[in-house]
Order: structure tokens, then sequence, then C-alpha cells
């Protein structure tokens, strides 16, 4: 583990009033942040408190994303509203969960930044409001969204629904158990109190007790029907588009399942994600924002930094993940520890003069 409550626990230990304030009431800082009132953390008792997780599953050490809320950012979800709706860096929003429009001063704030030409936004998520979803018809699945930004308008001097945007969050599932580790944690705050933060850097390996590594094929099976069907959507006039905001090391277990795109650069600030002689045109439907933890920044919790800003669409997605990736795979197909070449070795004990063949097979021209 590498977070906890939301606060630094490897491989550096921050041990500061508010991180042990936050880890023995169990608040989650995001989602407190993003109500304005405490909030304990929604997870199971077996992972609770969970933010991210340490691995070197991409031949260096990163943060994986395991909790949806530690990417609930105030910065991350404006950023990404900008880019759905198409506005300036310089524009001032206001960006607000839906539930605080119970509150009557509120929706007084929202109505005077409509009647003075502001921005207004509201989102919901499935513990802001309720998760939301596009119910399924005879020819179309049911599909839930992680976010879903609402735009306000003014119209007849009254605050009116505009177009929606959608944010998804893309987080790792890794294989093990939390329990042992979570356990672990409890019990060192409990028994040691003021020298938590101590201990915890002297016994580092009850960090790790149970936890395995990322499951990142599952994850990217799992991911990229939701993400083509998605970005599929933005075309749609009373859409803006959706957002994929995947954390930079699940961004790098996928090069190998997108068969590792080109980006093409713009003057912009951003990249795009193309398909072979097609352009995206004006009206961006995707956009992929890689973003990472900032534990070198001095604050707790971490700050998230976006690394990557890509302008993308579910054609280009499909090209590099069904043609790219396939075709790079084949040309392994008959190398000396490729598919054929594991044929011959598993049938030449059973049969040699058949694993003889193989290589006709595997070899076609040679």
């Amino acid at each position: 583990m590498s977070e906890w409550f939301g606060h630094r626990v490897y491989p550096k230990v921050v041990a500061t009033d508010y991180s042990v304030s936050d880890q023995s009431t169990e608040r989650c800082p995001f989602l407190s942040d993003a109500i304005g009132a405490a909030r304990e953390c929604v997870k199971r008792p077996a992972s609770r408190g969970i933010c991210t997780i340490s691995s070197v599953s991409n031949g260096i050490r990163q943060d994986w994303l395991v909790c949806p809320y530690r990417a609930l950012n105030q910065q991350l979800i404006a950023l990404a509203t900008r880019r759905l709706f198409r506005i300036e860096p310089n524009r001032k929003l206001l960006i607000l969960p839906a539930v605080r429009l119970e509150y009557p001063n509120t929706r007084n704030e929202v109505t005077d930044a409509l009647a003075a030409g502001g921005l207004v936004f509201i989102y919901f998520d499935a513990k802001l409001g309720g998760e939301l979803s596009l119910p399924q018809t005879d020819r179309s699945p049911e599909l839930a969204f992680d976010v879903t930004i609402i735009e306000l308008v003014r119209r007849d001097a009254d605050a009116s629904i505009g177009r929606v945007g959608l944010l998804e969050i893309q987080t790792m599932d890794f294989h093990g158990s939390y329990r042992l580790a979570v356990r672990n944690l409890r019990e060192a705050l409990r028994m040691h109190g003021t020298d938590f933060g101590k201990t915890l850097s002297d016994n580092q390996h009850w960090l790790a007790e149970g936890v395995e590594g990322p499951n990142i094929a599952n994850v990217f099976k799992r991911t990229f029907y939701q993400i083509m069907f998605k970005f599929q959507l933005g075309i749609d006039s009373r859409c803006a588009g959706c957002v994929l905001a995947i954390p930079q090391a699940v961004w790098d277990s996928w090069q190998k399942h997108l068969g590792r795109p080109e980006l093409t650069p713009t003057d912009k600030g951003a990249s795009m994600l193309l398909a072979p002689g097609v352009d995206l045109g004006q009206d961006v439907p995707g956009w992929i924002l890689v973003f990472d933890t900032d534990p070198g920044s001095g604050v707790t919790p971490s700050p998230l930094a976006v690394n990557e800003t890509i302008a993308t669409n579910a054609a280009a997605i499909g090209y590099w993940a069904l043609d790219a990736a396939p075709r790079a795979a084949l040309q392994n197909i008959g190398a000396d520890k490729g598919l054929f070449a594991a044929i011959e070795r598993r049938i030449k004990p059973i049969w040699p003069a058949l694993a003889d063949t193989v290589s006709r097979t595997a070899h076609p021209l040679a």
C-alpha cells in the first residue's frame, strides 16, 4: 500500500496530526472535500482506506489507483469539464456536486452565477447524488457512468439543464487480498499512537502482506468495450463527450494492449490519438487524461498531476487495440519462443514425426 485514507505510507510515511486524524476516524479527505462535510471511507472493511498500491509491474515503481474517489479532485474535474465543453483556461467555472443543490444558499449561488453570465456545472457520482446510467433497450445494454457532468444554462431567467458530459475514472484490480495489510495498519495505529509513523517506517513489510500484482489484462478487457461505447456517445449533440481519467501506471500497462499507439502532438498543449487517415475535426468526442500522484509536493494528501492530455475517438481506440496490436502479435507467431514453437515442444514427446511438421506451418515461405 502507498496511501491510506489519502495519506502516504510508502515509501515515506506521512504522520501529521491531520493524517493521523483522518486515519483514526476513517475519514475520506476526497469525498469530504467534495461534499463540504466529513465523510467516512465507503470501502468494505477488508480494503478500508486503501487509495493506491505501489508496484514495479511496469518495470519502475509507480502508484496504482485502487479507489476512484482518490481521483475525485476538483482540479481534475475542472480540467475534464473544460475539455468536454470547450472552455478556455482563463474562464472561471463553478463546479459543484449535485448533492449540494439541496442547500438554498448553493442554489442562490448557482442562480447568481448564471445571471452574471458565468459557467456552471454540477456532477453526479454513486456517492454524490447517485450514479446515473443509460437504460437498456432491446438492442443495447444498460450503461452506468462513473461521473456525469451536467451543464447548467439560463433560460427565461431560470436555471435549466444543458448538455451532458461523461467522466470515467480508471482504477486497477490487484491479485491477492488487502485484508492483512489493512489489519496491520489498524493495529499499528491503535498500538503505537504517536509513534505510528516511525514504527511503520521500520516495518514497511506490513504494507505488502497478502497483496499481489495488478490484474492488468482483466481490467483492460473489462474497460475496453465501455470506453469505446462511451466515446461513441459523445457524437450526439446532447452529449459533450467522454473523458477517461487514467493513472499513469495503468496507461503504461495498456500500451501493449493498444499496440503502443503513436501520439501526434498539437500546439494547444495536448496530443492526438488517431487512426491512420482519420481527422478528429473540431468536435472531439473523447479525451484521455493521464494523471499521477505527486508525492514530492510536500502536501498531504498528495495532489494529482496531469501528465498527458489526449484527444481521440472510438475509431482510433478500436484501430490500435483491434488492428495494430493483433498485427504486432502475429509477427511473433512463428518466432523461436512463439506459438508454433510451443506447439512443437508439447507434441514432440507424444508424436515426434508430427512435431517435425510444425515448422512448415510456422514458416510457410521458408
